[in-house]
């Protein structure tokens, strides 16, 4: 069934909506989640808390076009809300590295500049993103949205470790530039 029939079952409060989203995006789902929390049970919950959440923002949201990012967006704040709660002290070493990593170009929410909120923000990266060649903005994004481990990337780009880490790398310093030049400071 494709996404804009799956949002229309939403938007009629009909409760196979969740059924069909868990047929087509269950999987990925749970993949995005077991990312960061690395707990099949934690992953499960966290991909039925989103079809909960998705069940109260559909409507007034109506993502057709766009169902499977939404759907994923809300999947990753769980899935990262979860593990901030279940090891405040300990957390994961993948989600304290790539937390370490990106923050050398952006700062935690907290620290946002005066003048720069989230939405612009998220409006400077998209900009920074559509700019890369599309390996390297695949690369980027594997890691830093979908929490992909380097090796794994290596294995879905066919480039090896070395080149993926300085890919990163590379993409990470042009990141910070770029948004010096816009004017955002972490």
């Amino acid at each position: 069934m494709d996404d804009e029939k799956i949002v229309d079952l939403y938007l009629a409060r009909d409760e196979s909506a969740i059924s069909r989203t868990a047929e087509k995006y269950g999987m990925a789902l749970r993949r995005i989640a077991y990312r960061i929390l690395e707990s099949t049970e934690s992953s499960e919950e966290c991909e039925n808390d989103t079809y909960w959440e998705a069940w109260k923002s559909i409507p007034p949201n109506e993502p057709r076009t766009y169902l499977f990012p939404y759907l994923g967006r809300i999947t990753r704040h769980l899935a990262i809300d979860t593990a901030r709660k279940m090891s405040a002290q300990k957390r994961s070493a993948a989600l304290c590295e790539l937390t370490k990593e990106i923050e050398e170009c952006i700062s935690g929410p907290d620290d946002l500049s005066a003048g720069t909120d989230a939405g612009d923000l998220a409006e400077i990266l998209n900009c920074f993103l559509g700019q890369l060649k599309e390996d390297q903005r695949y690369i980027f994004v594997r890691r830093y949205w979908f929490f992909d481990s380097v090796q794994d990337i290596a294995k879905r780009t066919s480039f090896s470790q070395s080149k993926v880490k300085m890919t990163l790398h590379r993409t990470r310093n042009r990141l910070r530039d770029y948004l010096k030049k816009e004017g955002y400071n972490p």
